[in-house]
This record gives structure tokens, C-alpha cells and sequence, in this order.
């Protein structure tokens, strides 16, 4: 089965996984061979498009190609494709992606001209501007937004037979955090509900409802809540040698396989940018310009189908938020820097988005929030253009403080985000509901 998988023949799966299911005891390895039917059908919605398809968006999208630019395209693999069944498919961002790639190394000027003009950049870049000048010694965070958030999931009708349960977790802000607090539920759609406990991975409020034929189900949550930026000086971050001994120091610079990993080309790569150097924040920031002048953002196959993700950034030299973070935080972790996951949105006015980021420990100064795909600001000043490797902006949902947590209460069938936890998670009797078959919608209001 793993040999056909391997091979992208997924046509035939689901009768060997049938066929094994009679004739298996084993229930590890059942539970496996489920799970690459899982990612396999994931893959194909990942990689919906064929060759004349692709074709039709790059005229569409002006982008003037002779064969042998984009055989080369595909040689890199900036137009990304897979072989599914025999056949070339092209994944679902293809060419949205080549653009990005194409504009990051060959079109620098069109990249500061966007910085100089785009309003949600202009709009970054006097919020944290804002910040800086309201930072005190302290470090204690500043500019508080309060923000009305109304969170819906819409499950389609008819994915559930009538009368069945579905179990529902969704998004909700974490209430443990120093620049996230006062928390306050104003509505949940259903009438019972359970929300997780702060030493939850994930933060979520769970709920149950009934299908009904011919409708959608409807689940949603209304909450306020307060988030405040923060930013550390760097010149008067504390820089104590680590404590190796604390629990702490041993959790965050351990691996957490398989996306925070320190594979051969891990190593490779965080030894060649950081050098001989020693003190962890210049480590922090040698590695924080490589990715600036390296990686462009790109938009990302669902990370439950990727096995590396680290790994596929250093191939391919590009990653969204979160493959960013995960090869940052790998780099980090094993040049012995504790350094922690944190996620789950980002909500400026008019550019809501699902967002990755992290936390890095310098002893003697605690935990300072790290950016990594928000990357250097354009700015003659060089707090303005550092910002984002020692601060963060107020507009922010935090919802994780880590990955490949329990959900709360325990969900039954494997997860469709594995990792991270930004959209929801739906499940019924019959197994889990992926992304495919249900739908998200945040509103958001700024209170102040």
C-alpha cells in the first residue's frame, strides 16, 4: 500500500485498504493504512488542476512563457505539480505561487514600490511605530485594540445523515497570555458548550448539533477580547547564559518531530548562516535576515500531507507563516535557543488572515515574540525595520501555544490540521469532516 501511495497511485487504495481491513488484526497498523487513504484524497484536492488548466490561468493572469521557461518553472519546482494517477496535476496555487516567486527574486523593484504605496503596510508600519514609542523598560505590552469577534462554521448540508451528532471545536482566545486578556463570551450558538482549560495546547470552545437533511449546520461563537503589541529593545535584552538544567530549557530546544526536526540539512543550513557566533540574539537575527533575503512567502499544500515541512523550505526556498516558523524554530532550538510556537490569527483592519509566529526565551528577559514571515520592515530606522525579531503588533488572535495538541474534549478520528489549530475541527460517528466539506467565516469589529 505505502509502495502504490508513493508512487501517487491512489485510484487503488481504498479497495487495499478494504481488503486489509478483512484480513488485518493488527489495529496500528489499520489505523495507518486509514491514514494514507486520508492524505491521499487530501493531496487530490490539493492538486486539482491539469496541464491545459494551468495554461488557461497563466494567460489569464498575463504571464508570458516560452516552453522552455517553464519547463524550467517546473524543474524548481516555482510552478508545483505531482504525478496523481498517472497524470500531471498541478497544486491548487500554482500560479498565484510562480507570481510571488517570480516578483521575490526577479521584480525587486515592484516589491518597494508596494511597501512604499500598499495601505496595509503603510497601516503595519505606524502601528508599530506607535508601539516602539509607547514601549517602556518594562516591556510590558502596549497599544490595547478591543476587538468584537463573531466566528462561524457552516458544515454542508447533507455531509451528515440526518439526525446524527456533530461535534464541532472551534477557535477562542486564549486567556493565559500577558498581551491577550479580558476575555469575555457573549454568545454560542449552541446552548451547552465546554471551553478549554488554559492548560490546553489549543484553545477551544466545543460544541454538538444535530443534521438536518437539506440544510447546513451552523456553529458559532461571539467573544470580545483585548490584544496588546509588545517590543523589546533589543540593546537592553538581558542575555544570562542559559539554565541547561530547567525543564524548560530541556522542552524548548528538543525536537518535536516530524516538523520541528534537526535533519542533516537543518544543521547544514542553520551552521552556515550563524557561523561561530554564540550569543543568541545575534543568532536569532543572522537567521531572521537570511530569511528576509531567502524565502518568500508562498502559499502552502495542507501541512497534514507534507512530512518535512522544514525540509521542504530548504529545497524549495519558500513557505507561508507557518513552514517559516517551523524551520526557524528547528534552526533555533538546535543551535540551543528555547524557542516556542504560537498562532491563530492575524486581524488588522481588512486583512484578517490564519497566522503562525513564535516566542523565543532569552534568560534573564523571558519570552520575546518573534515574526518571522512578517520579515524586515522598510525603514531607514533600524528598531522600525527590526521590529518583528523582538516585537509584535496588537492585532492579533492568540489561540495555540503549541502544536499537535489534545483537543478538548478528545476528538475521535484523526485531525484534519494536525499540527495547528486556526480554522476548527468537525467530526461525527463516521469519521472526520475535512476542510472540504465545511467552511469558516471571522467578522470582526474594532472596538476602540
Amino acid at each position: 500500500m505505502m509502495t502504490e501511495f508513493t508512487k501517487g497511485n491512489f485510484s487503488g487504495l481504498d479497495s487495499i485498504f478494504n481488503l486489509l481491513k478483512l484480513s488485518c488484526k493488527d489495529l496500528d497498523t489499520i489505523r495507518k493504512a486509514d491514514s494514507l487513504c486520508q492524505v491521499a484524497d487530501r493531496i487530490e484536492l490539493d492538486f486539482p488542476f491539469n496541464e491545459q488548466s494551468i495554461n488557461d490561468q497563466l494567460k489569464k493572469r498575463k504571464i508570458s512563457y516560452t516552453e522552455e521557461e517553464k519547463a524550467d518553472w517546473e524543474g524548481k519546482n516555482w510552478l508545483e505539480s505531482t504525478i496523481i494517477n498517472g497524470e500531471k496535476r498541478y497544486f491548487r496555487r500554482a500560479v498565484s505561487n510562480l507570481q510571488l516567486i517570480k516578483d521575490f527574486y526577479h521584480d525587486r523593484s515592484a516589491r518597494d514600490t508596494l511597501n512604499a504605496h500598499d495601505r496595509d503596510i503603510i497601516f503595519r508600519k505606524n502601528h508599530t511605530r506607535e508601539i516602539i514609542r509607547s514601549s517602556e523598560p518594562d516591556n510590558r505590552p502596549v497599544v490595547p485594540v478591543k476587538m468584537t469577534v463573531n466566528y462561524t462554521l457552516t458544515v454542508n448540508a447533507d455531509v451528515v445523515p440526518e439526525g446524527r451528532k456533530i461535534r464541532c471545536w472551534l477557535p477562542y482566545p486564549r486567556a493565559d497570555q500577558e498581551r491577550q486578556k479580558d476575555v469575555v463570551l457573549l454568545s454560542a450558538s449552541a446552548e451547552k458548550y465546554m471551553i478549554s482549560p488554559d492548560s490546553a495546547i489549543h484553545s477551544t470552545i466545543y460544541m454538538e448539533s444535530e443534521a438536518v437533511k437539506g440544510l447546513p449546520v451552523v456553529f458559532s461563537v461571539k467573544y470580545i477580547y483585548q490584544s496588546s503589541g509588545q517590543y523589546f529593545d533589543p540593546s537592553a535584552i538581558a542575555f544570562l547564559p542559559y539554565r541547561t538544567e530547567t525543564e524548560l530549557f530541556r522542552k524548548y530546544t528538543a525536537e518535536e518531530p516530524p516538523q520541528i526536526n534537526f535533519s542533516d540539512p537543518v544543521r547544514r543550513l542553520a551552521d552556515s548562516i550563524t557561523g561561530d557566533e554564540k550569543q543568541p540574539y545575534k543568532i536569532v537575527s543572522k537567521i531572521f535576515r537570511w530569511f528576509n533575503r531567502n524565502i518568500p512567502w508562498a502559499g502552502a499544500l495542507e501541512y497534514s500531507t507534507m512530512p518535512d515541512i522544514p525540509g521542504y523550505v530548504i529545497r524549495n526556498r519558500r513557505g507561508d507563516c507557518g513552514m517559516q516558523t517551523f524551520l526557524l524554530m528547528s534552526m533555533l532550538r538546535y543551535k540551543g535557543i528555547p524557542v516556542r510556537w504560537q498562532s491563530g490569527w492575524m486581524v488588522p483592519p481588512g486583512a484578517e488572515n490564519l497566522h503562525d509566529w513564535c516566542e523565543v526565551y532569552y534568560e534573564g528577559t523571558g519570552w520575546v515574540p518573534v515574526d518571522i514571515s512578517y520579515g524586515l520592515q522598510y525603514s531607514a530606522d533600524p528598531g522600525m525595520k527590526e521590529f518583528y525579531v523582538t516585537g509584535i503588533d496588537s492585532y492579533r488572535l492568540i489561540v495555540n501555544n503549541g502544536i499537535s495538541g489534545r483537543l478538548f474534549p478528545a476528538k475521535r478520528f484523526v485531525r484534519s490540521e494536525p499540527f495547528d489549530f486556526q480554522r476548527g475541527e468537525v467530526e461525527w460517528e463516521g469519521g472526520n469532516l475535512y476542510f472540504d466539506k465545511w467552511d469558516y467565516n471571522m467578522e470582526i469589529t474594532y472596538n476602540q
